[in-house]
């Protein structure tokens, strides 16, 4: 039987960077991966994504205006970011210490995995296989022409018609960058408004931002099957039909388990994904699951925190990372991003709270890019520490980044405002928000 360390089961974010942390730390790691290298975030997620948003905002360029969207240059671009960075990871993953098997991985024991035949075991092992796309239990959900998010970045062609289920992350990014692409966008989304856990103000200025492109939201509404190229809905209370060339199943993420065999080794789950603890330790000692399985945040960068944080513990070593600090974005046009707690849940939690804003319109570095639609609204305690930041704009995630930072070192809004900010810059709103 093969013996190390760590087996890290899945090469995703959270994954490799967990390995070349561990391996870092002294610790020998055997890591399998089934599919390629990198997961989801950078085959069939967050890079390819990006790829489309930013070759997107090219062509909202007034230049140019009437240029044809060659959209197989833009796939082959695409894909060939893809492949250097997944090549960049398979060479991370050469590293000393580090064994990398490209191959299944499943359970016979808490400590013990078989990896295409053969037998490792190790004192720890860490769980990051990821997610996969979920799709609703709807008639003709099957259909050749209705797609996930996966399958959406393979396409060949720009869609003439494009209706998207489901107005969280993936359904906004895509149709912000479909719209500009040319295809006639419709958004179909079960609750009131877009973008469930981002700051209602922020979702709604995305959405009518939106909607002034001409992409037609239909909020409230549910839909009850997909049949000879045609969505067939409930909106509120009456039945839709929208004829389409394609459908995008946006309607979230599993946790990805199946094959695993967890019953051998003792591991339990909920419907939302492996249960763990702030350790990201399983009910089995010296078993972990980090990222998209455990289903607690679905972002890379969470998952590859709670990689480092599972290795420290591993080791024996305390860490200062804040996992109620995980900051997020939407790459859509305009951007939003956010960090810490929302107005609603300053509400429900009876938090007292103050909301100052700042507005890209007043902002000379926003004129000078037309960038001048964009809001930034921050949220501080009695006592002056920041709650949370939202922002919609240009170059919001770039924003929230320096928030998060503030707020991990517990600066209050009056040192905040002793904080030279360099003109002009957008970074100059978040200071004009608390002068």
């Amino acid at each position: 039987m093969n013996q190390t360390d760590l087996i890290i089961v899945g090469a995703g974010p959270g994954g490799y960077r967990a390995a070349l942390y561990a391996v870092k730390n002294g610790l020998k790691v055997v890591i399998a991966e089934n599919n390629h290298a990198g997961g989801t975030c950078l085959n069939e997620g967050c890079i390819p994504t990006k790829c489309f948003a930013h070759d997107a905002s090219l062509f909202r360029n007034p230049l140019l205006s009437g240029v044809p969207v060659d959209f197989p240059k833009i796939q082959k671009r695409k894909q060939g970011v893809v492949e250097e960075l997944r090549q960049g990871v398979e060479s991370l993953m050469r590293e000393p210490g580090i064994t990398y098997i490209n191959g299944d991985a499943r359970f016979l024991s808490a400590k013990v995995l078989d990896i295409n035949g053969e037998e490792y075991t190790a004192p720890n092992i860490l769980i990051a296989t990821g997610s996969y796309a979920r799709k609703p239990p709807v008639e003709g959900v099957d259909s050749p022409y209705v797609l996930t998010s996966t399958e959406m970045l393979d396409i060949n062609y720009v869609p003439r018609r494009l209706c998207i289920i489901g107005a969280g992350v993936i359904g906004m990014e895509f149709a912000s960058a479909f719209q500009t692409f040319g295809s006639e966008v419709t958004v179909i989304e079960y609750l009131r408004e877009c973008l469930p856990p981002v700051d209602r103000d922020i979702a709604k200025r995305l959405r009518k931002s939106l909607e002034k492109r001409g992409v037609r939201f239909y909020l409230q509404s549910a839909v009850k099957a997909i049949k000879d190229n045609c969505v067939i809905f409930d909106y509120k209370g009456n039945e839709e039909k929208k004829d389409v060339d394609v459908v995008l199943v946006a309607t979230g993420r599993g946790a990805n388990i199946n094959g695993l065999n967890l019953e051998n080794a003792g591991v339990s789950c909920s419907r939302s994904g492996i249960v763990v603890d702030d350790n990201m330790e399983t009910n089995v000692r010296g078993v972990y699951a980090i990222g998209d399985v455990n289903g607690r945040i679905m972002l890379a960068h969470a998952a590859v925190f709670e990689g480092f944080r599972a290795v420290n513990h591993i080791l024996g070593k305390t860490d200062h990372i804040r996992m109620d600090l995980v900051p997020s974005a939407i790459f859509t046009y305009p951007e939003a991003a956010s960090v810490g707690l929302t107005e609603d849940a300053c509400k429900q939690q009876g938090i007292v709270y103050t909301s100052r804003k700042g507005y890209y319109r007043s902002n000379g570095k926003a004129m000078v890019m037309e960038e001048t639609d964009g809001l930034l609204k921050l949220l501080a305690a009695e006592d002056g520490h920041i709650l949370g930041c939202h922002v919609y704009g240009a170059h919001a995630a770039d924003i929230i980044q320096e928030v998060t930072a503030l707020m991990n070192r517990d600066i209050t809004i009056e040192e905040l405002k002793d904080i030279i900010h360099i003109h002009p810059t957008l970074g100059e709103i978040l200071q004009d928000a608390v002068i």
